[in-house]
């Protein structure tokens, strides 16, 4: 079954606790949280305190992805926040490797980003380190693009390539396109202005769930 994960950049930033407690309420049991740092992609957005107010107040788990430089940095501070599941980039550079058990050693689910462009084949060297691997299929940044559908076959191609993990995506995913990527082998989708901007999510999120 697909999870949903309902990404906050969509939501209300001035009722955003509200927004959120609704969306967990219908049944998401992830909320995933985009931290932007300006440098990696050019957005601010999220800190520590968002990740501790999400995982704190509603329970849902924070899917915390970092879309930024040196990672490495503030893979502690995302941890001690309470994050459950914390994404790094492959593009990011640095010792990749080195990061992914350092979120592992926190006990919390390692993740694996992979921008459109990036082929499915650098995530190969990470496969024994990463929990997750998520496919962005819109260019990071910015909520509202649309999906980029050359990206489901990246999902294709990991579980070709042996890939057993959860897969994620993240980027312009709505009920239209989420049997294409249920089908390519995706446990986790990021919906953001689908789930918020829809004025009844619970039903939406009830049907996504019917239908699977």
């Amino acid at each position: 079954m697909i999870r949903i994960a309902p990404s906050i950049l969509a939501a209300d930033p001035l009722a955003l606790g509200n927004d959120i407690e609704r969306v967990v309420k219908a049944g998401c049991e992830w909320v995933h949280i985009d931290v932007m740092d300006g440098h990696f992609v050019p957005n601010l957005a999220y800190s520590p305190a968002t990740v501790k107010a999400v995982a704190g107040r509603t329970g849902a788990i924070a899917d915390t992805h970092l879309m930024m430089d040196n990672p490495e940095k503030y893979i502690g501070i995302f941890a001690d926040a309470g994050a459950g599941v914390i994404t790094i980039h492959e593009e990011a550079g640095g010792d990749t490797g080195a990061m992914l058990d350092m979120i592992r050693n926190r006990g919390i689910l390692a993740g694996l980003s992979l921008k459109p462009a990036t082929p499915a084949e650098r995530a190969l060297p990470y496969f024994g380190k990463a929990d997750m691997i998520l496919v962005m299929t819109v260019e990071p940044g910015f909520g509202g693009q649309k999906m980029n559908e050359k990206c489901i076959e990246k999902i294709r191609r990991l579980r070709e390539l042996g890939w057993n993990g959860l897969i994620e995506a993240d980027g312009g995913i709505n009920e239209a396109n989420l049997p294409a990527l249920r089908e390519a082998g995706l446990d986790v989708a990021v919906m953001g202005t689908a789930v918020f901007r829809d004025p009844d999510p619970a039903t939406l999120i009830a049907r996504i769930s019917a239908n699977q």
